[in-house]
């Protein structure tokens, strides 16, 4: 299965420049824990800082890698622009390659709008933002752009069963000085970026499948991070544009997939 199939939610161009490396010394890197606690309080640190925010805004730009029928590996682009009120608004207007869709989450019902076809779908949703991304992602099939960042108490969902949670130094992303982090458990491993400073917010987002022969990613770049935007919940209700007509969800499993 692809991997835009399985992780749909969720740049300019790449230069190769070699750059000189070298090695820590042997016995450095024998004695760095396979956990390190430096790399899981940084990671808190952003958490924490994040759960304490009651609304954000944001905008993601994901490279989504995929196999291409040819055998090569092909990227995918997808932007999104998200807005999340707690404990119960989210917003997630998505554009890219594949994908042209509008997310509406507003307490009640979670609906999924298709501009380009003036198609849309509405299921009845949990009560939360967290149980609400749950539900969509197992029932409908439903991914969202670095979800992972708008869970609540999202710290012990990203380290569980972790194998090794590295700091591999300080690194600049869109010029901002940042915390590079690698996190492996098994199947997959992920890489965070942590703005350094007071106010910790991710700012690079890449989760590697390990599991399947092409170790295949996506990568979100977060910007744009909003703590005090003007929001009100009408903009979290979907109100059908005129000449759109209603569909429905297909349930996830089956051949065709609503929101893929």
């Amino acid at each position: 299965m692809s991997t835009w199939k399985r992780w749909t939610a969720v740049a300019g161009l790449a230069l190769g420049v070699g750059i000189p490396m070298l090695a820590a010394p042997a016995s450095a890197a024998s004695d760095a824990p396979a956990v390190d606690p430096a790399a899981l309080r940084i990671l808190k640190q952003s958490t924490d800082f994040l759960d304490g925010l009651p609304k954000f805004k944001l905008s993601t730009q994901s490279i989504i890698e995929d196999m291409h029928a040819t055998g090569h590996r092909v990227d995918y682009d997808l932007s999104a622009n998200v807005t999340l009120k707690r404990p119960n608004k989210l917003r997630a207007d998505r554009t890219g390659q594949l994908l042209n869709q509008r997310f509406f989450y507003d307490g009640k019902a979670l609906t999924l709008y298709s501009p380009s076809e003036k198609v849309y779908a509405t299921q009845a949703a949990p009560e939360t933002v967290e149980t609400m991304i749950n539900f969509a992602r197992e029932t409908v099939g439903v991914l969202l752009p670095a979800a992972d960042m708008v869970y609540t108490r999202a710290y012990p969902l990203m380290t569980q069963d972790l194998t090794a949670a590295v700091v591999v130094g300080k690194a600049v992303v869109g010029g901002i000085i940042c915390h590079h982090l690698l996190f492996v458990r098994p199947g997959a491993e992920f890489q965070i970026w942590v703005e350094d400073g007071a106010r910790p917010w991710p700012r690079k987002y890449v989760v590697t499948e390990t599991d399947t022969p092409e170790k295949l990613s996506i990568t979100t770049f977060l910007t744009d991070w909003n703590d005090a935007p003007a929001v009100d919940d009408a903009q979290f209700a979907f109100v059908p544009p005129a000449g759109t007509s209603e569909t429905r969800f297909i349930p996830y499993g089956t051949t065709a997939k609503a929101g893929r």
